[in-house]
């Protein structure tokens, strides 16, 4: 392939992060023949004529590869430049307008130098309420306007799923692991800007409290997916079994691939990601499909604002996610798959990594598994920052290598996904609860709850609550019952955001709901990612809503007029009403939401933009706003 490069080059610390990810095996080879780098593992000259680029089906084979391409170079240098990105299309085979393009998608990778160290502060509709803003002041004071400074800088974030333990930083170094604080002081944030912080180990550490995050009782009775939490070693392959760990992947192998899809079908087990698609159902049409090779990915890309449920699982039971992962593919012909897990998780990713190390090594992934004749292995993507990736399709883009944006559906995943052929995509909670049923049985997990609303849910509770933290109930249980779980509410309840960003607002005379797919619908609100943000009366809930629809505003992908224009306006017209100075008078600037929300929801193409205006207009209908500006 001839690629028309500029004529920046890479320099050696940028070719070693690109040829790490391309080539595992260039380093050993030039330790050897002593190039420097400058050779590839096949004996090729790396510094041949730099238009020139290795073409045909193995080369663009490669291109799958370009994310986690980025990402060495962003980690190793702190920024993608102009030759860096000239030499990942050399070795990837792909063209550098569209290298480009992927390295300006993702809000973790910065293009333009910067700062080799970065303190990323959640300003979110949960962090921004628990001391995120007086974070920002703070720093803003210390070390300078937001992107600025030459040796270390501090930048807005969205979410970054810590709302338990609100507010919550993210610390980036140049060459050192990301690492995250929470709750974070002022003094905090200073020391890890300059260098002084704990370091990843330290504080990872300080993440093994788990009651912090799940404040229910540590293997209480009633509680089956939380109920290693706390309880387990979560990098002990063998304290995992101790607890009943593989005894599912055991069932599952006894009574073979078709019977596991049965009991996934009688189960009614229903996708915990938002959408509730019949899982049985997705499995079973991968199953038959005649087209190979299949594929299995997980969506652990959770970055709707108060969501954190998939977080506490990955970094406290991560083998349990191999284990389901690797019943799903066993049963649906999936011989590789892959977690897709958003950048903002560096704990997380590192303890689902070390869990795929000690299960490969055991035995209980790769070539072999368990002895039982089937193949079946993991890898990890990390996402790089954009919320869009989290809907199916865009993700499937992601790990390919191209921007994250959705893709026209149909064809669905099932048929034509990953590399174009049939992909099993399934959440992480969903798949936890795939151990559930293997280990009651289909039917004994669809008597709990009823109707499409069956076994055991997560809720993800922050905001004006004793004890924010993730809580397990069975379906069926009321917005009450988990309310008290946690210790019940503080202060005087405004109202609860109920399903995330992209959810509705329930008002305090409507706690008595139950919490399934059914009785949240007739009250014209929805489960979503199972978010429960309370919010009491002192909060601004105009400014709760603006920040809502800048986060949609700044995560929509821009490839659909309607949601690239249609939440910019919309951010627009709440930031007015905040300020108090309406276009044409407070009920036109309603009117113009209403319209707008029309549009996105009727034209966008994927469900952000046909959800960025809901907790809007849920908020309007139940009159939260009514009665002045911001209060």
């Amino acid at each position: 392939m001839d690629l028309r490069l500029t004529q920046a080059r890479a320099t050696d610390a940028e070719r070693r992060a690109v040829d790490r990810v391309v080539d595992p095996a260039l380093d050993a080879v030039a330790s050897t023949n002593g190039t420097n780098g400058t050779k590839r593992a096949d004996g090729v000259s790396g510094l041949r004529d730099e238009h020139f680029s290795d073409a045909g089906h193995a080369a663009r084979g490669r291109r799958h590869l370009l994310l986690p391409t980025l990402h060495a170079v962003q980690e190793d240098i702190g920024w993608i430049s102009p030759g860096a990105l000239n030499y990942v299309s050399l070795r990837l085979s792909v063209p550098p307008a569209e290298a480009y393009g992927v390295a300006t998608f993702y809000a973790m990778f910065s293009t333009e130098p910067r700062a080799p160290r970065v303190v990323h502060v959640c300003d979110d509709v949960v962090c921004g309420q628990r001391g995120g803003e007086r974070l920002t002041q703070r720093l803003d004071s210390e070390l300078g306007a937001e992107g600025s400074g030459d040796e270390v800088c501090w930048l807005r974030s969205p979410c970054l799923g810590l709302c338990e333990r609100a507010p919550a930083v993210l610390v980036q170094g140049t060459g050192e692991p990301d690492y995250s604080i929470a709750p974070a002081s002022a003094e905090q944030a200073l020391a890890a800007a300059a260098g002084g912080g704990p370091g990843a180990d330290a504080a990872d550490a300080a993440f093994t409290d788990t009651s912090v995050s799940v404040p229910q009782t540590p293997g209480g009775t009633g509680l089956r997916l939380l109920r290693r939490i706390g309880v387990v070693d979560a990098e002990s392959l063998d304290d995992y079994r101790a607890h009943g760990g593989y005894t599912a992947l055991r069932r599952a192998v006894d009574i073979g691939p078709t019977r596991v899809i049965t009991e996934v079908s009688d189960s009614s087990l229903t996708g915990r990601g938002g959408a509730a698609f019949p899982t049985g159902l997705k499995w079973d049409g991968v199953a038959k499909a005649p087209e190979r090779p299949h594929y299995l990915v997980c969506n652990a890309d959770e970055s709707e604002p108060g969501t954190f449920k998939d977080r506490v699982l990955l970094e406290s039971d991560p083998f349990g996610l191999v284990e389901a992962m690797t019943i799903a593919g066993y049963a649906t012909g999936c011989e590789r798959g892959y977690l897709y897990i958003r950048g903002e998780y560096p704990l997380a990713t590192r303890r689902f990594n070390h869990a795929i190390e000690q299960a490969r090594q055991r035995g209980f992934l790769g070539a072999d598994v368990m002895g039982e004749g089937f193949s079946f292995d993991l890898e990890v993507r990390r996402g790089a920052g954009a919320y869009i990736c989290g809907e199916e399709t865009a993700l499937l883009n992601s790990i390919e290598g191209f921007r994250g944006e959705p893709r026209n559906k149909p064809p669905f995943p099932s048929v034509s996904g990953l590399f174009g052929k049939p992909t099993v995509i399934n959440n992480v909670e969903t798949l936890y609860n795939v151990l559930e049923v293997l280990d009651a049985g289909g039917p004994a997990f669809a008597a709990i709850g009823g109707g499409r609303s069956t076994g055991p849910k997560l809720f993800c509770l922050s905001g004006a609550v004793a004890r924010p933290g993730v809580y397990e109930v069975s379906f069926g249980a009321t917005l009450r019952e988990v309310l008290e779980l946690a210790g019940g509410m503080v202060g005087d309840i405004r109202a609860i955001l109920l399903g995330g960003a992209a959810g509705g607002f329930v008002l305090p005379d409507q706690l008595d709901v139950p919490l399934t797919l059914e009785g949240t619908r007739e009250i014209g609100a929805s489960l979503g990612s199972g978010v429960i943000f309370v919010i009491d009366t002192s909060a601004d809930m105009t400014e709760i809503l603006r920040r809502i629809a800048a986060f949609f505003r700044d995560e929509s992908c821009g490839q659909c007029v309607p949601c690239r224009v249609g939440t910019v306006r919309q951010e627009e017209a709440l930031a007015r009403l905040l300020r108090g100075t309406e276009i044409g008078g407070r009920e036109q600037e309603l009117a113009l939401l209403d319209d707008l929300a029309k549009v996105m929801q009727d034209a966008s193409i994927c469900g952000l933009g046909q959800t960025a205006p809901a907790a809007v207009q849920s908020a309007i209908s139940l009159r939260l706003l009514s009665g002045g500006v911001g209060r």
